[in-house]
């Protein structure tokens, strides 16, 4: 039966039979009048949708209309939030509640003549967190307040472990989406990386059409919305990157097009990543001026600024912008030995702060024979490098075959039958995809937002030789807690002064997630810690009680 809300004497309840039976006696009795309405229920962090029938059928929405909902809370504070066109004379509006009571809002349309969406309004009652995902028992995710890490509106931590599948979302099927979430759930990824455009979706429609005067389709929008639902309901946040690759229109097109899909997505779990090449002045103006219009100060979902050439001195006035995103060429000696001693080593130490994530990193190879192939122990050190050069706050992963959600069906032995899947769903099961979950395991247990790089705990540091073998490391209140990542040596060398008292100190093998505890060998001022065997491993070092 639906719940009816009792409205007296500026209170407001759920209706029970006994609750609702008690109150009208009890207004009876102290001769108040009796007032009642049926509202929505919307438990707090989900979502409240209303559709709006427009009374003029434009030719363009998108170029002709605007619609903005203010609601009002429990407390009295005012949010507007943009809605959209959803095709036809259908408008919608979805918003996510923080606060239980009742809320209630008013629209404004561009068009006031527009009777079916100027001055419509309405009210809900938000309940408490009823959901079983993350995102809704503990909200949408958001910068943290300390602005070194994420985490969500309630202020859970929430650690950034991204898959990319740039064309996962438009072009895969309704089941095939569903069984890629929740392969990458199970695998204790958070996060999902995919572009809107460009290109047609798996109904080989594209997102809009025109260029000086764009139109949207909205079917491609709905079958994408249904995507984020997935994600969503699979406790992975939606990464959307809204333009691939730098999408050649005037700039209030540009700027049309993302304020729609932030009309969409912007109040579910999602984050957004901008795009921007810092060499071209022309290019740095136009997202300074898209991002302020779009998101303006204090965006609800977190905005990444991904630059190739890392142009964040050019945003970093810009309080739209809440973390970096960055790409690294992990196998090349020059470019390595420029991560860890160029701009993106010092970048944690520059304000205000922001986190910063490896958003593109190498494709991990399907095919042992390619030519040039990335492995999973490439993944694995680009992944774990990554982490410790900032306070950590997450990192991404990429699987070829994945990224471009390739649909060839592989043949492959199965017993005396031959089967096949698809490229993409078998490069889920790659080595370096089940060795993201090391990472997980490693890193949520503990407030690894407090990790700072620790070189100098390092008495001797063998990547001065060869960039291949750079130890890093990272420690949290001083010495309280120590990381150190050994790509390749058999040993690293710590100084003695740096260990903490009574130190507890294991190996982990990335690859397992295997812990041993590790033996030092003294010589002198220093502490020599053998590795258990070649390959790499993670050294915890621990303050004991």
């Amino acid at each position: 039966m639906t719940d009816v809300i009792v409205g007296w004497n500026g209170r407001w309840r759920t209706r029970t039979p006994a609750l609702l039976l008690g109150a009208l006696a009890l207004s009876v009795a102290l001769g108040a009048p009796v007032r009642s309405e049926t509202l929505p229920l919307v438990p707090k962090w989900e979502r409240f949708e209303q559709a709006f029938v427009s009374s003029i059928l434009y030719g363009n929405a998108l170029q002709q209309a605007t619609l903005t909902v203010s609601f009002t809370s429990p407390l009295g504070e005012t949010i507007a939030v943009c809605g959209f066109w959803d095709g036809g004379k259908v408008w919608r509006v979805r918003f996510t509640p923080d606060q239980p009571g009742r809320w209630s809002f008013t629209t404004a349309c561009s068009d006031p003549s527009n009777r079916g969406l100027e001055h419509q309004t309405g009210a809900f009652l938000c309940t408490a967190a009823a959901g079983q995902n993350r995102f809704r028992q503990h909200g949408p995710v958001s910068i943290a307040r300390d602005r070194r890490h994420f985490e969500h509106r309630d202020g859970t931590p929430f650690f950034w472990l991204a898959d990319s599948t740039w064309d996962g979302a438009r072009l895969s099927n309704p089941k095939d989406w569903e069984t890629y979430a929740r392969i990458r759930a199970a695998q204790e990824f958070t996060a999902v990386q995919w572009a809107v455009t460009p290109g047609a979706d798996a109904a080989a429609e594209p997102a809009f059409a025109g260029d000086e005067q764009v139109a949207v389709n909205p079917e491609f929008f709905k079958r994408l919305d249904a995507k984020v639902d997935a994600l969503n309901r699979a406790g992975l946040l939606s990464v959307i990157l809204p333009f691939r690759y730098p999408e050649r229109l005037p700039e209030d097109q540009t700027l049309l097009l993302l304020r729609y899909m932030v009309a969409r997505w912007g109040e579910d779990g999602v984050a957004w990543v901008l795009r921007c090449d810092g060499s071209n002045p022309g290019d740095v103006a136009c997202g300074k001026r898209v991002g302020r219009a779009v998101f303006g100060n204090k965006p609800r979902a977190p905005v990444i600024l991904f630059s190739v050439d890392r142009a964040f001195d050019a945003f970093r006035d810009e309080s739209w912008v809440s973390a970096w995103g960055y790409v690294s060429d992990m196998k090349n000696e020059n470019s390595l030995r420029d991560l860890f001693s160029g701009p993106i080593a010092s970048e944690w130490k520059k304000e205000p702060a922001r986190p910063l994530i490896n958003i593109e990193p190498a494709r991990e190879s399907r095919s042992a024979q390619s030519r040039g192939r990335t492995t999973a122990d490439d993944v694995r050190l680009a992944a774990w490098w990554s982490l410790l050069l900032a306070p950590p706050a997450g990192v991404s992963y990429a699987a070829e075959g994945v990224t471009d959600w390739d649909t060839t069906v592989e043949r492959q032995e199965t017993g005396a039958a031959e089967g096949g899947v698809p490229a993409w769903q078998a490069s889920l099961l790659l080595p370096g995809a089940k060795q993201m979950s090391v990472v997980a395991a490693v890193f949520r247990p503990i407030q690894y937002w407090r990790l700072a790089p620790a070189a100098q705990f390092l008495a001797v540091q063998p990547g001065m030789v060869t960039a291949q073998r750079h130890i890093a490391a990272a420690a949290m209140d001083a010495n309280h807690s120590i990381l150190l990542y050994v790509p390749l040596d058999r040993s690293v060398r710590v100084s003695a002064d740096a260990l903490p008292a009574w130190p507890i100190v294991n190996w982990i093998n990335p690859r397992t997630g295997e812990r041993s505890p590790a033996v030092a060998v003294i010589d002198g001022s220093v502490c020599q810690f053998p590795t258990p065997e070649p390959g790499d491993w993670l050294l915890t070092i621990k303050a004991g009680k």
